[in-house]
């Protein structure tokens, strides 16, 4: 199990990082200070840091820079408030694989992750979403169903992996929303239900279910067996 660990100080960030990895197959740790972030994300137990800059008794950079020091190699995603070329140049030169700001959309995060996991040695993020005839590609951004492979925009695919990950579960609109357009968004809950159809026209509508007034349900359809060669 890949497990990564989430250095920031804003609970409500880290606990919407935390309920978006734990779904995708991940295991967590959360800390909010720097010095216990330095004594976990050095510890080698760890596949990937997630790390604010602006953090009690030790801020990212400096921390950042005590990790590489120690040789440590942990893949390092910098998520930060600070949106400079200044912090962002301090960051990368410090040893951060990838930098993002806030706000920021999950599912950017996500792909981030898969990509730095894919990049390190003997590390393995969560394969790719599969569930019944359906197999999601995070390269080609697409879904391969029924010997066809069907592209997707990067919402559709995104709202596409929430339901695979979560088959047979009840999403409500604000999980979706959430997983979809990032914890910030204020739009319409109507965007999903758009989306949705989307989907459905794209994917088979038999496999997204509408359950009134809460949410939606993804019903996987079971691959067709394969057909035995005769010679």
């Amino acid at each position: 199990m890949t497990r990564i660990l989430i250095a920031d100080d804003e609970p409500r960030i880290a606990s919407f990082i935390t309920k978006g990895l734990t779904a995708a197959g991940f295991t967590t740790t959360s800390v909010e200070d720097g010095i216990r972030a330095l004594d976990y994300g050095s510890s080698g137990e760890f596949d990937l840091l997630i790390l604010d800059i602006g953090m009690p008794r030790m801020d990212g950079l400096a921390l950042l820079q005590a990790l590489r020091a120690m040789k440590c190699t942990v893949p390092v995603i910098v998520l930060t408030a600070k949106d400079s070329l200044q912090d962002t140049l301090a960051a990368l030169d410090g040893g951060a694989d990838d930098y993002m700001t806030k706000p920021f959309r999950f599912e950017e995060l996500l792909s981030r992750i898969r990509l730095r996991l894919r990049d390190t040695p003997g590390a393995q993020g969560a394969p790719d979403p599969t569930s019944g005839d359906i197999a999601l590609d995070v390269d080609l951004r697409s879904a391969r169903i029924g010997g066809r492979t069907v592209p997707l925009s990067a919402r559709e695919f995104a709202m596409a992996r929430a339901f695979l990950e979560n088959e047979g579960r009840l999403l409500s609109r604000e999980q979706l929303l959430s997983r979809v357009w990032g914890y910030d968004f204020d739009g319409s809950s109507n965007v999903v239900d758009v989306y949705v159809g989307y989907l459905r026209n794209k994917l088979g509508p038999e496999r997204f279910l509408s359950v009134r007034g809460a949410g939606y349900r993804y019903v996987a359809v079971p691959a067709a067996p394969s057909q035995p060669q005769f010679r």
